[in-house]
């Protein structure tokens, strides 16, 4: 008990002393030592590099998990150490949502079908996107996260031994300058002693204390330095790592884009041309229309699937079969037998719906639009496009 309440005591007066050397130097009645120019290019590098790691990772998660609420409460599961639960993501939930109506439509119908093929494709991406989520995590966020509560807080624990270290050297800086001014004044007082009993050799003791304990402080200061000095040069292997987990998150979005685009490729290839169909449909409707209806259908003709030519997903055959086959059927008034190539969702009662890879009896009606034949399954009948269909020997 008695070691404890001398080690208190011994820890107070060390607390004072650095507290009034710091009240000093901030008030410019004391010296400060001042650290070597190398070490304070050092410690500004560490401080930049704990800003920007910071900075990166709040939004690389911001831009991996754009919900401000799933964060905060991955944050806390994370803090509990518990796991958290496994939600789908907004592309996984867009493409049930897709796989459900389609299934309610009817997945025999033409805009079913097309729809449950969207959902699937959106759910490939809702799972690419959890890869890269988990790929990042791991290979980028968790190394930056590391060094934060790592490194850098054996770096800050160091530094402020450093400052304890440079707080008690300037102490005894203080200390060993009054005590060489207490003794010229006391040998001053030695040569012509005044009357009385005075022990002028305390002064000299008091001297030599000073000047071991300032030897001492020194000592301690310097190691300290050393080895604030080597963990802050450590911040360039911190740099090294960290480039390379730069790598390895350019890598993973390049892979989830790549995925992304054949996803996206694949699926334009099971619709076929839809879109250009759908133009088509709105000239064609429109043409009876007169001049304000012209306008429509031109601007409808503007829209464009970006960046994929909608030709990439035809067969490249079918304009020469509608120069030849086609334009021989039009010419005559017999019909002939026809193969579907993709699904058809019809755009009115004029027209009909088709299924791909049936065969139904297509012939020419006087006055039909170019691009347009008419078709017959058993009873029903309709105008159908000839870019969905294939004629048969």
């Amino acid at each position: 008990m008695d070691f404890n309440v001398k080690r208190f005591a011994a820890d107070a007066g060390t607390f004072l002393s650095r507290a009034v050397q710091f009240t000093e130097e901030k008030l410019g009645q004391a010296e400060k030592t001042e650290l070597d120019a190398h070490l304070e290019n050092l410690l500004g590098r560490a401080e930049c590099t704990k800003h920007w790691t910071e900075k990166i990772m709040k939004q690389t998660e911001v831009l991996l998990q754009p919900n401000p609420n799933v964060r905060i409460e991955e944050f806390l599961y994370e803090k509990l150490e518990k796991k958290a639960p496994t939600r789908m993501n907004n592309h996984e939930l867009l493409g049930q949502s897709m796989i459900d109506s389609g299934n309610e439509f009817g997945p025999g119908t033409a805009y079913g079908n097309a729809l449950i093929k969207c959902g699937e494709t959106e759910k490939q991406i809702g799972g690419a996107e959890r890869e890269l989520i988990q790929s990042s995590a791991i290979n980028f966020l968790t190394p930056f996260r590391n060094f934060l509560e790592g490194d850098f807080k054996t770096i800050l624990k160091e530094r402020k031994l450093l400052q304890n270290k440079r707080l008690d050297l300037d102490a005894a800086k203080t200390r060993l300058k009054k005590a060489r001014v207490a003794d010229a004044r006391a040998a001053q007082l030695n040569s012509s002693p005044p009357p009385g009993d005075v022990d002028y050799a305390m002064w000299t003791e008091e001297l030599k204390k000073a000047e071991q304990e300032l030897r001492i402080t020194q000592s301690e200061f310097d190691r300290q330095a050393e080895i604030t000095r080597l963990l802050l040069e450590g911040v360039s292997s911190t740099h090294a790592h960290h480039l390379r987990c730069l790598t390895d998150f350019v890598e993973a979005q390049t892979t989830y884009y790549a995925q992304c685009y054949q996803y996206m490729v694949d699926l334009q290839k099971q619709l076929g041309s839809f879109p250009s169909t759908f133009s088509s449909n709105n000239n064609q409707s429109s043409g009876s229309a007169g001049a304000g209806g012209a306008g429509a259908g031109s601007a409808g003709a503007s829209i464009s699937v970006p960046s994929i030519p909608l030709s990439a997903s035809l067969p490249a055959p079918v304009a020469g079969r509608a120069s030849s086959g086609f334009s021989e059927l039009r010419n005559s008034s017999g019909s002939r037998k026809a193969r579907v190539l993709y699904d058809y969702d019809a755009a009115g009662s004029s027209e009909l719906s088709l299924l791909a890879d049936e065969v139904i009896m297509v012939s020419s009606v006087p006055g039909m639009d170019s691009d347009w034949l008419m078709g017959e399954r058993g009873s029903q009948k309709g105008k159908v496009p000839i870019t969905y269909l294939e004629l048969l020997n």
